[in-house]
């Protein structure tokens, strides 16, 4: 089993040298992976439903809380460490420009010495944030699945062309290019919808709580309908605090399981600091880690 950090830049970590502590605590303890979160805005009084909490709220507090871009984040931490994958859990795709996005993602996976970005990504929920952002809401699905198309050309075509409905280019170059011409792209949410395009387009698929059996079926019967083999898509889900659990998820074919750092997305934190991560990496990574 591999093992990630996830909600890894929010709180405390929202700052540079916490941020850092974090991170080296996670590679010297034998996390494979750090995930950030992401929202641009987070409107106040917002309307729209949080789908991962009984309330529809985010939680307390939570409108004016911290969250730093993940990328520049991921940047940041990337030249403390050298081993740790920088992943996104998840990043907005239908928000940003899919070529200004496949740009920088290129450039952090380049500067980090190559293959160490894992690209999170999820169509959003939260209509106000779109509106603030002048995007479409109504769209944010099939936009998804074309900007990961238009990015995977950039990242792999020498002189990349794309022609499709949100996004055309002819003949551009994209420099710098990832090692292998790709970036993994994992596939975030607890929805039917999400599992089907993990399965169709997606490397990894990562459910934002558990994993239910209903959502990898549907996410494996999408990859056979689409030519895929189910086996290579990587699936992480959320640690469960029993070790027991963690065999079991195994046994299920999940590859990953990502550790919280912190409560505010409204999973309980199983670890908190530095220490806590060194801590986890003795009694759980060396038990069960690959």
């Amino acid at each position: 089993m591999k093992f990630g950090l996830r909600y890894a830049s929010l709180g405390r970590y929202a700052s540079g040298p916490a941020a850092v502590e974090l991170a080296q605590a996670a590679e010297a303890a034998g996390f494979d992976s750090i995930w950030t979160v992401e929202h641009v805005v987070v409107p106040h009084g917002y309307q729209s439903r949080y789908p991962y909490s009984e309330t529809g709220r985010m939680g307390s507090g939570l409108e004016d809380f911290p969250i730093p871009d993940p990328l520049i984040w991921l940047a940041y931490i990337a030249s403390a460490t050298r081993t740790l994958k920088l992943g996104t859990a998840i990043l907005i795709l239908p928000q940003r420009n899919p070529v200004v996005t496949a740009k920088a993602v290129a450039t952090l996976d380049h500067l980090a010495g190559g293959r160490r970005v894992l690209l999170g990504i999820g169509v959003g929920w939260l209509a106000e944030e779109f509106a603030t952002l002048g995007v479409p809401f109504e769209d944010r699905g099939p936009r998804t699945d074309e900007y990961v198309a238009a990015m995977r050309a950039l990242w792999s075509q020498e002189r990349a062309s794309f022609a499709g409905r949100f996004v055309s280019f002819r003949e551009v170059f994209c420099r710098p290019r990832p090692a292998d011409g790709r970036i993994p792209i994992v596939v975030g949410g607890d929805t039917r919808a999400a599992a089907r395009r993990a399965g169709r387009l997606g490397d990894g698929y990562f459910p934002a709580r558990a994993a239910s059996d209903e959502l990898l079926n549907e996410m494996r019967r999408a990859a056979v309908e689409a030519g895929r083999d189910p086996a290579d898509i990587e699936i992480t889900v959320s640690a469960p605090t029993e070790p027991e659990a963690i065999e079991a998820l195994a046994r299920r074919g999940v590859k990953r399981v990502a550790v919280p750092v912190s409560s505010a997305a409204g999973l309980p934190a199983q670890v908190r600091t530095p220490d806590d991560v060194l801590r986890y990496g003795k009694t759980m990574i060396e038990r069960f880690g690959e």
